[in-house]
Formats: structure tokens, C-alpha cells, sequence
């Protein structure tokens, strides 16, 4: 019904923001930990937006990319798991890591999300993973990523065989993809570089 709204903040609660829009307030449910780091009171946004319809009321929620709006309206699909959870979920770990810990089989990480036990983060994980790919999870993560590198290195494939690596050693896929994340990659650095960076990062 509504693709996305934009407007300007002018409340930001607990569990949602207020955003103007035509003299118009609408009340937005999102994960929360985005809005503190990305949207204040003032600034003007563009949110995309999911409207649920139940009996007894009707609710927008609010993500800052498609690809939050896409991966909350997957979670959805899981047996037992509504709006609210959902939100939980993109509250305790971004997009990106929600794909890897799936794809690792990662009940730990998952399950550290609000409202989320280890039996709902393994139902989450056992209807979830057939529809990801690893190959999709790192062509996502590199377009979140803003990284000018020289054409000739492949950086997505770098990135992959370092988290390959580090869960061969024993390390979750959460844990690993966090680890090469934080890692700076410079022009002419090979596997064996990065990896050994990476490990530096591992806490």
C-alpha cells in the first residue's frame, strides 16, 4: 500500500519514530539500534515501510533499506514469528549478519536477539535456510559496503574464503563475517593477508 515515506524526525521513542510528512505524523515501529546511529530529531528521512492489518489495529513499520523492509518480510514467513520478533530480531544484529549466522547453522547469535530463544532461533534457522544463499549473502554484503577498490581484485571472493577460513578454525559465521569486516582492505592484499588481520579482530 505505502512503498516508503519522507519527511522530517520529529520524535524519536522507544520503539518507534514519529515522522511528518505533509502535516501528517505517522507513527513508524523499527529496530531501534539503526535509528540511534542513524536518524535524529530534525533531520529529513526517507523510510521504506511494511503495513500490517489486524483486527484491532493497523501498524507501519519502518526500515532504512529495502533490503531491512526484504529480510523482515522473510522472517515473517517463519512459523511463529510476528511483526514484533521480527523487529527483534533486526534490533540485535543487521541484515547482513542475520544471512551469515543462518547460513552458519549460528543458534547462538540468533538467539541473543530480543524475544528469541535457542528453539525459535533453530525453527528460524531450519525455514530460512533454503531460501539464502552464501553466494547472495556476500553480493548483499559487498553493495552495503562503500569501498573503492581496484577492478582487478575481486574483493567478495577475498572476503569469502577468509570467512571460510576462520569457521574451518572453529569460529562462528557471525563472529568471522564481523572480523573481516572490521578489517581494512588495501589494494594488492591476498587471502593469507586479510585472514591474518582478521584474526587480530577475533574477541
Amino acid at each position: 500500500m505505502i512503498a516508503y515515506l519522507k519527511g522530517e524526525i520529529v520524535e524519536i521513542l522507544e520503539d518507534r519514530v514519529i515522522l511528518e510528512v505533509g502535516n501528517i505524523g505517522y507513527n513508524l515501529f523499527m529496530p531501534m539500534t539503526s535509528v540511534d546511529t542513524a536518524l535524529h530529531v530534525g533531520v529529513e528521512a526517507k523510510i521504506y515501510t511494511y503495513l500490517n492489518v489486524r483486527e484491532d489495529a493497523m501498524q507501519l513499520y519502518g526500515f532504512l533499506t529495502k533490503d531491512d523492509l526484504n529480510t523482515f518480510k522473510l522472517l515473517l514467513s517463519v512459523s511463529g514469528i510476528g511483526p514484533k520478533a521480527a523487529i527483534g530480531v533486526l534490533s540485535g544484529m543487521s541484515a547482513d549478519e542475520l544471512r551469515f549466522a543462518v547460513l552458519a547453522d549460528d543458534v547462538k547469535t540468533i538467539s541473543k536477539a530480543p524475544g528469541i530463544g535457542k528453539k525459535t532461533a533453530q525453527k528460524l534457522i531450519l525455514e530460512l535456510k533454503d531460501k539464502m544463499s552464501l553466494q547472495e549473502a556476500f553480493e548483499l554484503k559487498a553493495e552495503h559496503v562503500q569501498e573503492s577498490v581496484d577492478s582487478s581484485v575481486n574483493i567478495s571472493d577475498i572476503k569469502k574464503e577468509a570467512v571460510e577460513a576462520l569457521t574451518a578454525l572453529g569460529y562462528s559465521g557471525a563472529d568471522a563475517l564481523r572480523a573481516v569486516k572490521h578489517t581494512e582492505i588495501v589494494e594488492g592484499m591476498n587471502v593469507e593477508d586479510l585472514l591474518k588481520q582478521a584474526l587480530k579482530n577475533m574477541f
